[in-house]
């Protein structure tokens, strides 16, 4: 008896929809629009989101990282007039880390430093860094062709390079430049064996890490890098000398469990003090950061998503305004089917049945239509966007839910109308 009268119900509430086909198309059009408007702001949110965290999981949840940082001008008077800078990590304090905490499992140093690329005519400033054969893999870089920095070209202080896309394209615009010579700094001849692959310049992630671009790298060995170059960098500028006393860039501390961390930074941290007191080193941890990350994105995502979901309001408003106004047209029929031995029950769900399946519509079309922006988006600006399957899930239930709610007050005022008044209602 339920289903007859629910199906017979079902009938008439899209007869009625079917009845005034623009009213309805044009009330739907608010849910669709609040649907599809959700769903790229949270493919939008979800995109810069994974692309901060993955960003992040390059340097390495296990890892912590200590960089050299310039001193103040404050601090760096008396090296002024010395015409020389010292500062930053050493191989002292690269081996004391090494050996005095158990938790570390492996200490890699870089150092990076500005020198001329040339190849006969063609000549480019690069970054000149000095690696470990691991560099590769903790930085997330791929070789397009040739092979990376072995242990044993580290051992032998081999005259070998590894090239970056970039650099690579204008020192040899033609030729494959693996195979190929390079002058670094117009002294050292040096044997490319690789070139990386492509890949984005990074944003600077925290207070210690600037942005760099691996593009214009210049990778050789980190030995080769100290008996070539030594500690002292020359940099000519303006027809001055200036010099820099740099043994080490950056420390790459890998610790044997995430649970250690945290307390391995800040015994690196103390140790690091204890022979540093001019504040010419930042540390970093991965770990930290990312969690900051997870949590902001998480927060601004929220955001997207909440502002979006007032067009799914103002599509609900829009809904139960055009309800109240059918309320209002059908006002005699519902007086009559009260007379005949419909229940408040019945004409309250037939209004509701209503409701739903105008949202229920709107929310599906909404799902279509958004799915399709967010790839448009994509393609179109070039700007990446991340659809996740709750996504369309929880804004096509917020559309139904939003159907429910703004329906339920129309279903009620119809429901308990006075009988008598509709029937006399012209």
């Amino acid at each position: 008896m339920f289903t007859e009268n629910f199906g017979h119900t079902l009938r008439v509430g899209f007869k009625s929809i079917g009845v005034h086909r623009l009213r309805s198309t044009l009330t739907t059009m608010g849910i669709v629009l609040g649907v599809a408007s959700v769903i790229v702001m949270l493919a939008v949110g979800e995109a810069a989101r994974f692309k901060a965290i993955e960003q992040i999981k390059d340097l390495g949840a296990t890892n912590i990282i200590v960089r050299s940082v310039k001193p103040s001008a404050d601090d760096n008077q008396h090296e002024k007039k010395q015409y020389m800078l010292d500062y930053g990590l050493t191989i002292k304090d690269m081996e004391r880390i090494a050996a005095t905490i158990p938790t570390v499992t492996s200490v890699t140093p870089v150092r990076e430093f500005r020198k001329d690329v040339r190849n006969l005519a063609h000549r480019v400033e690069g970054r000149i860094v000095g690696v470990t054969p691991n560099y590769l893999e903790m930085n997330g870089l791929h070789l397009s062709h040739g092979r990376f920095i072995s242990h044993v070209d580290d051992e032998r202080f081999e005259n070998v390079v590894v090239l970056g896309a970039e650099i690579a394209e204008k020192l040899y615009p033609i030729d494959d430049p693996v195979g190929h010579s390079v002058c670094i700094d117009e002294r050292f001849f040096f044997r490319i064996i690789g070139v990386t692959e492509r890949k984005a310049p990074s944003a600077g992630i925290g207070s210690s890490l600037a942005a760099q671009d691996y593009n214009r790298d210049v990778y050789i060995p980190f030995a080769t890098d100290q008996a070539r170059f030594g500690k002292l960098i020359v940099y000519i500028r303006s027809g001055t000398q200036e010099f820099e006393k740099l043994e080490i860039s950056q420390l790459t501390i890998g610790v044997d469990s995430m649970d250690h961390v945290k307390k391995t930074a800040d015994i690196v941290q103390g140790l690091i003090d204890q022979y540093h007191t001019k504040q010419d080193t930042a540390l970093t941890v991965p770990l930290d950061l990312l969690k900051k990350a997870e949590q902001t994105q998480r927060i601004f995502t929220l955001v997207l998503g909440a502002i979006a979901s007032i067009s799914l309001v103002v599509g609900g408003i829009g809904i139960m305004n055009i309800m109240l106004a059918t309320v209002t047209e059908r006002t005699r029929e519902i007086g009559i089917r009260r007379a005949l031995g419909a229940k408040r029950r019945h004409i309250a769900l037939q209004f509701l049945i209503e409701t739903v399946v105008l949202s229920t519509m709107g929310g599906l079309l909404g799902v279509v239509l958004g799915i399709a922006l967010s790839h448009f988006v994509a393609r179109m600006f070039e700007f990446p966007t991340i659809v996740r399957p709750w996504s369309p899930l929880l804004a096509f239930g917020v559309s139904v839910a939003v159907g429910l709610i703004f329906g339920t007050y129309p279903a009620r005022r119809a429901a308990y109308m006075d009988p008598i008044e509709a029937l006399r209602h012209e």
